[in-house]
């Protein structure tokens, strides 16, 4: 009976030992090499990235073979009213000269006439054409670059936002920036 017993003990330490022996190989011998794809990062350097491992898509600089070109970069595009606005607000400080529009001293219609036509549009001469003109919109939906009308339509200004408007005021005042509230509007336009 211990003859038995000792061959089963030596039949389990053979089996626990190939086991081991198994567990063993798994751990130290290579595995075999994981499919990988290049990633290039442009002044660092390409390196293989196995497969297993997600790579984000559309980060700007990181070249990844099979994945659709990346959109270029595009600097949103101003509006008229933008551009326009963006003139104006170049004029601040000029000097008012009745009957003058641009480009070194404005009348108030003169600073709006020529800071859309710097934008690529003809507007109307006077404050009272340019009021008739463009389209009319809410003062709750003012956009920057927008035409307001003041005193019954005999001045103009653009809207600046943040509730301004750039004018040319008055003689002997320059190109400035005004709080809307501060004249009586008649109306605004959008072109």
């Amino acid at each position: 009976m211990a003859t038995n017993t000792v061959k089963r003990h030596a039949k389990r330490a053979v089996a626990a030992g190939a086991v081991g022996a198994a567990t063993l190989g798994v751990l130290l011998l290579p595995a075999a090499p994981a499919a990988a794809q290049p990633v290039t990062i442009p002044g660092v350097g390409t390196f293989d990235v196995p497969n297993e491992i997600p790579i984000p898509q559309g980060i700007p600089g990181i070249e990844v073979p099979g994945a659709p070109a990346p959109l270029p970069f595009m600097a949103p595009k101003k509006s008229v009213g933008d551009i326009a606005l963006d003139a104006a607000m170049s004029k601040l400080g000029a000097p008012y000269v009745y009957g003058a529009a641009g480009p070194n001293a404005f009348d108030c219609s003169g600073l709006v006439k020529w800071s859309y036509q710097q934008a690529g549009l003809e507007l109307p001469r006077t404050s009272g054409e340019q009021l008739a003109a463009g389209a009319p919109i809410s003062l709750d939906d003012l956009q920057p670059g927008d035409l307001v009308s003041f005193y019954g339509g005999g001045h103009s200004g653009l809207y600046a936002g943040d509730g301004n408007v750039v004018h040319a005021s008055t003689s002997g005042t320059p190109v400035k920036l005004a709080p809307i509230s501060s004249m009586p509007i008649a109306g605004a336009r959008r072109f």
